[in-house]
């Protein structure tokens, strides 16, 4: 099995019936600068075996579900094609983006395995890498000219693999014409990102968006403070001595270290400018001017990703997860909640949004109801914007809602953040699945069979409706969401009195089209 790429010729592995192609170069990229192309290679390259992966800290979600076993290095920038054929067949292709809050993650992780879609789909499945927290997202370019744009490398990377796959998915035998990009948390906030970005035109022709949108992109002048905050956190600054030369030149241990510190410093919220932002993530793409002109909303709105289907969805219970330590420590009072909830929604109405809230969840206690807040928050009000974005400029636009849960941990996780992932992607089988679902029967892989000739269908037609799975589009009159459970129904507008609440709070039109993230997000998103 072997192939001619544009850079030299791959030999991949055969694992049950799908053909393998790990660890392939898509690029190559030095500290900070921006991706370039793979230096050629003469012979054939050996592609049976994953790795690298970015350098990243351990992450707990991470180290569950396994993938950070193959060590971190700079030089990571390579992905894994997996195809049932090498023949012209000319097969949708998946490229899939993965999550981790731009700070952890790679796209080798067993629950990301695209061997059951390429089965259940007769697909081409392609999984990428992209760099990670500082290495990706440091905003340099108001330091030296010549790093302009590093605070987006990792969208610049994944544009890179997206070309790479323009150029060479023919010899794997899937359709370029044809790719669908998918990927979920800071995977699909990538791809809300590259909806709006014009250098990533006509390399991807559908979406899907797993509990992300297009919301998650730093202002430059909260980038220019995390830089400093990351500078001052080695005891350095950009005019003295070895400043910037000693980023350049800092170990990769020692970066992932100062940006541990820098995590732990924003997490905490204390500083003003993360208050006034509502809460922010360390590292994610900035608006830089080059790449990002402005925010991703504001582009969509305007029709850059014009024609594009999109699938948008997020799970009932997304906050759970992030939310199950402090549930450990004892339950929330009244007061330490309205406090929390008070940098996300503005004290003035936090009491407002605690009604609204213990209305339509009834039997949730101050924990829950704090869930549930996050939960909207952070994932479905941007996935709500991002939808009526897009609706004037593609052809269909579908929603749904993940509701099948875990009972895992005293059933306080329920349908939670990345809970979704392996049913998608019909990796149930994989490592740690059964200890975050807590158990698995015929009506989960029912659901996941389901879902999986869902996402192919989308790759194929950009429409998820099949014969097992009724899913209407998503429009402004009707709202129409499929809930995704065991046994999946549609549901006009689903906790429409909340979204109108958000509506009101967030105002008829932002300026920027933003939904403000939230203080306390860790690193498995």
């Amino acid at each position: 099995m072997i192939v001619a790429t544009t850079a030299g010729k791959v030999q991949g592995v055969e694992r049950g019936g799908v053909l393998q192609f790990r660890a392939v170069p898509f690029a190559r990229a030095e500290r900070f600068r921006p991706p370039e192309p793979v230096e050629p290679w003469a012979g054939v390259r050996e592609a049976t075996r994953f790795g690298p992966m970015a350098p990243q800290n351990k992450a707990p979600l991470e180290s569950m579900i396994g993938g950070q076993d193959v060590p971190g290095e700079e030089d990571c920038l390579v992905l894994n094609v997996f195809t049932p054929a090498l023949d012209d067949g000319a097969r949708p292709v998946m490229v899939w983006v993965h999550g981790g809050g731009f700070v952890s993650g790679s796209g080798h992780v067993p629950w990301y395995d695209g061997s059951n879609l390429v089965r259940g789909g007769d697909v081409v499945v392609v999984s990428i890498n992209y760099r990670l927290g500082a290495l990706g997202f440091l905003e340099l370019g108001h330091l030296d000219a010549a790093l302009a744009g590093s605070g987006a490398n990792g969208l610049r990377d994944q544009i890179a693999a997206l070309r790479w796959v323009q150029d060479n998915v023919a010899a794997f035998g899937g359709d370029p014409g044809n790719v669908t990009i998918f990927g979920e948390s800071a995977g699909a906030m990538s791809i809300g990102a590259l909806l709006a970005v014009p250098q990533a035109t006509g390399l991807f022709h559908k979406a899907i968006l797993q509990s992300g949108a297009a919301s998650n992109v730093q202002r430059p002048d909260i980038a220019t403070w995390v830089t400093g905050e990351f500078l001052d956190a080695m005891r350095l600054s950009p005019g003295s001595p070895g400043g910037l030369e000693g980023l350049l030149d800092l170990p990769v241990d020692e970066v992932l270290r100062v940006q541990g510190v820098v995590e732990t410093e924003i997490l905490r919220g204390e500083a003003p400018v993360v208050r006034a932002a509502g809460g922010i993530l360390a590292f994610q793409p900035t608006v830089d001017g080059a790449l990002l002109d402005g925010h991703p909303l504001t582009g969509i709105r305007a029709g850059s990703a014009a024609g594009k289907p999109l699938v948008i969805g997020t799970n009932a219970d997304e906050w759970n997860l992030f939310h199950l330590r402090i549930r450990q420590t004892g339950p929330l009072d009244e007061a330490r909640a309205r406090r929390r909830l008070g940098t996300v929604v503005g004290e003035d109405r936090v009491s407002d949004v605690l009604d609204a809230y213990r209305a339509a969840r009834p039997t949730a206690d101050v924990d829950g109801l704090v869930c549930a807040v996050m939960t909207d928050r952070v994932f479905r009000v941007p996935a709500i914007r991002l939808a009526e974005a897009q609706l004037p400029h593609a052809p269909r636009v579908s929603m749904y809602r993940w509701d099948l849960g875990s009972t895992a941990f005293g059933g306080l996780l329920g349908a939670c953040h990345a809970v979704e992932v392996p049913f998608v992607l019909g990796n149930l089988s994989r490592t740690g699945v059964d200890v975050l679902i807590g158990g698995l029967d015929e009506g989960a892989h029912a659901i996941s069979a389901t879902s999986v000739l869902a996402w192919t269908k989308v790759a194929r037609t950009g429409d998820p409706g099949h014969e097992g799975l009724s899913w209407p589009a998503y429009d402004l009159a009707t709202r129409s969401t499929v809930v995704l459970d065991r046994s999946p129904t549609v549901v006009d507008d689903p906790d429409g009195e909340l979204r109108r609440l958000w509506d009101e709070i967030d105002g008829s039109e932002r300026p920027d089209g933003a939904t403000p993230a939230a203080p306390g997000v860790p690193g498995t998103v």
